[in-house]
């Protein structure tokens, strides 16, 4: 149960409306670590951008580099670099070099499949 305290004074039976005080025991011991879930919450946080979300789907389709990715989005090559940059320290992207260019590409399918469940998520909507 790591994080969770019950409030002095309060006592488990007096919490939930239908859990009793096992149920409320095992969800809270099987809730992720703090910085699991700190972690998780700043991934969320980095895929609320628009331009990134799109630059997750190109390289769900094919690596790219900057330049190519900047071209597809209408944006600069710097604007394009920062977010790649923001991508690749949340661990989202990974980069390739070949010769003077950088190429980008989902880091693993657990990338992969990440955009592809949010993105059939909003299209069955």
């Amino acid at each position: 149960m790591g994080w969770f305290k019950l409030a002095p004074g309060i006592k488990w039976g007096d919490m939930y409306h239908s859990l009793g005080e096992p149920e409320a025991q095992k969800l809270l011991a099987e809730m992720p670590a703090e910085e699991q879930v700190e972690q998780l919450a700043e991934t969320f946080r980095v895929l609320s951008d628009p331009t990134r979300v799109r630059i997750l789907y190109l390289l769900s389709r094919a690596e790219l580099c900057v330049h190519d990715l900047a071209q597809l989005l209408g944006i600069s090559q710097p604007a394009a670099s920062h977010h790649l940059r923001i991508l690749r320290m949340q661990g989202l992207v990974r980069t390739r070099r070949a010769g003077k260019s950088i190429y980008y590409a989902l880091d693993d399918e657990h990338v992969v499949e990440l955009f592809r469940c949010g993105y059939d998520h909003v299209r069955h909507r």
